[in-house]
């Protein structure tokens, strides 16, 4: 996602209502969290790791589980890389991912 764009205009109260929204939503337009998007439906099977495309285009930073079908625990198997992302569950779980 790109930072917020200042539109040149004459009108001075709407110029500096844009720059403080782009001094305020900038920063948090540029964080690597939100630089991220959702894989829902990943299978999991238990205690054998799972290596899926995490569909970036470029070095991962992190992964949040926003939704799981087991009771279980996650965790990745291998070194986040620039393609995949490996994770192991004890338990089969159907889980859905946000990605950064």
């Amino acid at each position: 996602m790109g930072l917020l764009n200042i539109f040149k205009t004459n009108d001075q109260s709407s110029m500096l209502m844009q720059k403080q929204w782009s001094s305020v939503l900038n920063p948090l337009i540029s964080l690597n969290l939100t630089q991220g998007l959702i894989i829902n439906e990943i299978e999991l099977i238990a205690n054998t790791p799972n290596t899926f495309n995490h569909y970036l285009s470029k070095q991962m930073n992190g992964w949040i589980v926003i939704d799981n079908n087991s009771f279980c625990e996650i965790k990745r198997t291998q070194p986040l890389n620039n393609t995949t992302l490996t994770l192991e569950a004890n338990a089969n779980a159907t889980i859905s991912l946000w990605v950064f």
